[in-house]
């Protein structure tokens, strides 16, 4: 959710999917060339019928470097059309499966006290989407926005994400929107939580999002609703986002354990105890939920269910992080 509270003015770098923003080097890399298919092409001996008793084999000469200049024509062709589509192949299958490089770095720099970080960049990169004017989304603009007040301590997980980028780019450059959308799913998965299929080819943003798009905390529960269906999601993908907040230091639950705790506690309404320290628990936007009978019906399946949880959750999180995004040509 957005946060109203004032942050240090932070004035990142400009980046690009290539670019260190800590050392301002920027990365060479290799162009790949497809490699040459030579052939020689051997003028056939003609034999005519009157002058040759054996036409017949000679005509069958014919026809075999016929059809052998055919099959090279054909490999010459086989070999362009696939160097033509390398690079797209390679995008999409270096963070295609689970022990690829792509999560392999990731999983480098990640651990249990990141995740909730980690996880935020995702909503705040994706989560300026409008569907009315068809702004914002999943397009790594957030590394231009790191200087919003709603952003503030997003600049730490980003620098953590970053050196995994950088290993990632020597080989294949990656888009800071996959980069982003692949580290969130790693950080449910390494907290409990489910396993999220991540489609790779996101392109990035040359500038920021449109500002005042991420929902307030202190929205009520009817302008929270009307604030998520100007993005695309229904009241159900709400409240199954929202139980992203178990983890992390919002107070529900163990905040390295991505479980259905949230749930459950909003449904012990907590911050109506005369203890202190219970009504520090969650954001207005969180104990809003409660008050609306149709989030309700889906906090208490999910509090009820936590498999149904992880089901919804994995679901609208890759609908989270496809909207808005603009993907890069198959071929």
């Amino acid at each position: 959710m957005r946060s109203t509270s004032a942050a240090a003015t932070i004035t990142p770098s400009l980046l690009s999917s290539s670019t260190s923003f800590t050392s301002g080097r920027t990365f060479k890399f290799p162009v790949k060339t497809s490699i040459p298919v030579k052939f020689r092409w051997r003028k056939p001996t003609t034999t005519s019928a009157a002058s040759s008793p054996s036409n017949g084999i000679a005509s069958c000469k014919s026809n075999s470097n016929a059809f052998r200049r055919r099959a090279l024509m054909y490999m010459a062709t086989a070999s362009f059309l696939l160097s033509q589509s390398t690079s797209y192949a390679v995008a999409a299958d270096y963070g295609a499966s689970e022990g690829s490089l792509l999560h392999e770095e990731i999983r480098k720099v990640l651990s249990k006290a990141k995740a909730a970080g980690l996880l935020r960049l995702v909503f705040h990169d994706a989560g300026t989407f409008d569907k009315d004017d068809k702004t914002g989304g999943m397009n790594g603009s957030v590394v231009y926005e790191l200087e919003r007040p709603e952003n503030a301590g997003l600049k730490k997980s980003l620098k953590i994400l970053e050196k995994a980028k950088i290993q990632v780019d020597a080989v294949e450059p990656v888009s800071w929107a996959d980069m982003i959308a692949v580290a969130g799913a790693e950080a449910i998965l390494v907290c409990g939580g489910p396993k999220i299929p991540v489609q790779l080819g996101r392109l990035d943003a040359k500038m920021a999002d449109p500002d005042g798009k991420l929902p307030e905390e202190s929205l009520d529960v009817i302008a929270l609703k009307q604030c998520f269906d100007r993005k695309g999601f229904t009241t159900k993908e709400l409240v199954a986002l929202s139980g992203a907040h178990t983890l992390g230091s919002k107070g529900f639950g163990n905040p390295v354990v991505f479980d259905n705790s949230y749930y459950k506690i909003l449904l012990e309404k907590p911050w109506l105890s005369s203890d202190g320290m219970s009504s520090m628990i969650g954001l207005p936007s969180d104990r809003a939920l409660v008050e609306d009978d149709d989030c309700m019906r889906w906090i208490s399946k999910y509090a009820n269910d936590q498999s149904l949880f992880f089901e919804d959750f994995k679901n609208v999180y890759i609908k989270l992080v496809n909207t808005g995004a603009k993907w890069r040509r198959s071929a």
